[in-house]
């Protein structure tokens, strides 16, 4: 749901929130109840209360980052609030390491910043009742919002502190993610410790609220430092990915050539045979099991579009393409196939979408 825009940064609220903010309210609620018995079932409001002040502190955390971005000349395109807090997505930028951990660390820095403004709050003003539990609230959720977010591991935002410290010494941003990546693992292994396996070796009960906020954290975290290590995999390998190096040989023939110049010119040696409209764009591909399927007495007689499918509109590469301007051409092509052509226009190769995605992805093609 779009909530508007502030300082010019298009704010969404996803549907997902609704569901941190009932378990909010269902946890929450009855131990605030317990405490103050005074405040009845209005203890569930004030419990949903201190939903609605997390996601405002978690907007303004968003916010930091998206203004320190601003600075750098960095546009951002949204700010989404979920179920996890939330995530500012950036357009198209050039990044450094120093611009990148002043960026990650203003959100925590705001954080602590709120914390230490109610901190003056609480203790220069006589507050009473809701209005004390609530300013209470605020708090320690933004201190604990702020340290948290510190931990040196991706996805938290001191990840980006160990990600810039390696990009540094190395000169790669990716391996710098990586490494962040792993230090991520570490963290939740780290929290998993102290959260669930301490306790019981100290021989405690555990929290069943306790633990499953802290079972849904680890996930969290784990899910998203395993996805940095991946994408950053991904985008080491993207400047291999060139266009004339991952197709197969080819040759071109023009569209109204019998299938005998077909294996003339190509398809009897094993190379791809693509068929070429009168200007010598490339529109299609001939099919080495349909030309089998044709007596050899009818070669010189039957067309090649007989033995053809087409290609999709404007499915044609040069060989020089490369890198993520490729993958990104090709995101907005339909179908699998694309002729592969020379700096004169001369079709010379083919390329398919799963040896793209082979390169990418480091794995074999299927």
């Amino acid at each position: 749901m779009r909530l508007g825009r502030i300082a010019g940064v298009p704010v969404y609220l996803a549907y997902s929130w609704f569901l941190i903010a009932g378990f909010t309210v269902i946890v929450y609620g009855p131990t605030l109840q317990l405490r103050q018995p005074q405040l009845g079932a209005g203890a569930y409001l004030v419990a949903f209360a201190y939903a609605v002040l997390l996601l405002i502190s978690v907007l303004v955390h968003e916010l930091a980052h998206a203004l320190s971005a601003r600075a750098f000349g960095w546009p951002s395109q949204k700010i989404v609030l979920n179920l996890w807090g939330g995530h500012t997505q950036f357009e198209s930028y050039t990044a450094s390491p120093g611009k990148s951990v002043v960026v990650a660390l203003a959100g925590p820095a705001a954080n602590l910043v709120l914390a230490g403004g109610a901190w003056v709050l609480v203790n220069s003003v006589s507050l009473h009742g809701v209005a004390d539990i609530l300013a209470n609230i605020f708090m320690w959720a933004n201190f604990l919002i702020g340290l948290f977010n510190v931990l040196p591991g991706l996805p938290l935002d001191g990840g980006r502190l160990v990600e810039s410290a390696v990009w540094k010494v190395t000169g790669s941003q990716e391996k710098g993610t990586i490494a962040a990546g792993w230090a991520g693992r570490v963290v939740v292994a780290g929290v998993v410790f102290l959260g669930i396996l301490l306790p019981l070796l100290q021989g405690q009960g555990l929290d069943i609220s306790f633990t499953l906020v802290t079972v849904l954290i680890a996930a969290f975290l784990w899910q998203g430092a395993s996805a940095s290590i991946r994408n950053a995999g991904f985008r080491s390998r993207l400047p291999q990915v060139i266009a004339g190096r991952l197709a197969a040989p080819a040759v071109g023939v023009p569209n109204f050539a019998s299938v005998e110049q077909a294996v003339q010119a190509g398809a009897g040696r094993g190379n791809v045979v693509v068929l070429c409209a009168p200007d010598g764009k490339p529109q299609g591909v001939v099919d080495p099991a349909a030309i089998a399927r044709v007596p050899h007495e009818a070669w010189a007689s039957t067309p090649v579009t007989a033995v053809g499918y087409a290609l999709a509109p404007g499915a044609y590469v040069p060989e020089t393409a490369a890198g993520q301007e490729l993958v990104q051409y090709l995101s907005q092509l339909q179908g699998t196939e694309y002729a592969v052509v020379d700096a004169s226009g001369l079709v010379v190769g083919l390329l398919s979408q799963r040896a793209v995605v082979a390169a990418i992805s480091g794995r074999p093609p299927r």
